[in-house]
């Protein structure tokens, strides 16, 4: 895979340096200001500036999909998708919340 790509194992959040508990707004923040700093037309052709800038944009496509409800769970292990939902999984199994009588 010499310079080659692989977006399967890519950590979108890590690449727009976000949290992944992260807003919509955070998202777009982040990303504007990496796209700005990795711009090609700022780094005069340089092919690892253009790969970068490849992978911010990548990056927030798949964020934003997954902020719109069509985020592709089946394309995770399920070490990756707990360490990427990590926030979400622990609030969701009622940190902060009364424990529940039935359980």
């Amino acid at each position: 895979m010499d310079g080659a790509i692989d977006w399967l194992t890519l950590d979108y959040y890590k690449i727009l340096e976000i949290d992944y508990d992260a807003t919509d707004e955070d998202i777009r923040l982040s990303y504007r200001r990496l796209a700005l700093k990795w711009h090609p037309d700022k780094h005069k052709g340089d092919r690892d500036v253009t790969a970068r800038f490849q992978e911010i944009n990548e990056a927030y496509k798949g964020t934003s999909l997954a902020s719109d409800g069509s985020y592709e769970i089946n394309r995770y292990t399920l070490r990756e998708y707990l360490s990427r939902f990590k926030g979400m999984i622990l609030t969701c199994n009622g940190l902060g919340i009364n424990s529940c009588p039935k359980w």
